[in-house]
């Protein structure tokens, strides 16, 4: 099992609160996994092509796997906005090897034009053997939250 805090890009932060082209609950979001070796960089990256070091082996796809079941929510107790995915992301029968980084993104077709959400670092490298890669989908917090307070 693999986890981490989520980040937004900033530019991807901007096309969902300013610009309305991304809908976190009716578009099509992907997650990819990346190694070590890719640095998220909150200002600058903006496209999924900006992501490198994208990990490989049986059961992963290039582009990563659909999000689904999401949603959002708000929680007056907290005063938390939250992007839920109902849905843990999961790799079954996988052999993939030194996954240190979780990236969603706006699947448009094309890696040049699909706009990046957001990202998650995990604590350390995780890697599967023919078994299944998941990502945890806290069940309060869920993808990710802004804090409004």
């Amino acid at each position: 099992m693999a986890s981490g805090t989520f980040k937004f890009f900033g530019k991807g932060f901007l096309k969902i609160m300013q610009q309305g082209t991304i809908d976190l609950e009716s578009d099509t979001i992907y997650v990819m996994l990346t190694t070590v070796s890719y640095v998220p960089n909150q200002d600058t990256h903006e496209f999924r092509s900006d992501v490198t070091n994208e990990v490989s082996g049986t059961g992963y796809s290039t582009g990563g796997l659909e999000v689904t079941n999401k949603s959002l929510s708000y929680d007056s107790g907290t005063e938390q906005v939250r992007w839920i995915s109902s849905t843990d992301n999961e790799w079954t029968g996988s052999t993939i090897t030194g996954a240190r980084v979780a990236v969603w993104y706006k699947s448009t077709g094309s890696a040049a034009t699909d706009p990046l959400i957001g990202y998650a670092v995990f604590d350390g490298d995780v890697s599967t053997i023919d078994s299944t890669m998941k990502l945890d989908v806290d069940a309060t917090y869920g993808i990710g939250a802004i804090d409004l307070t």
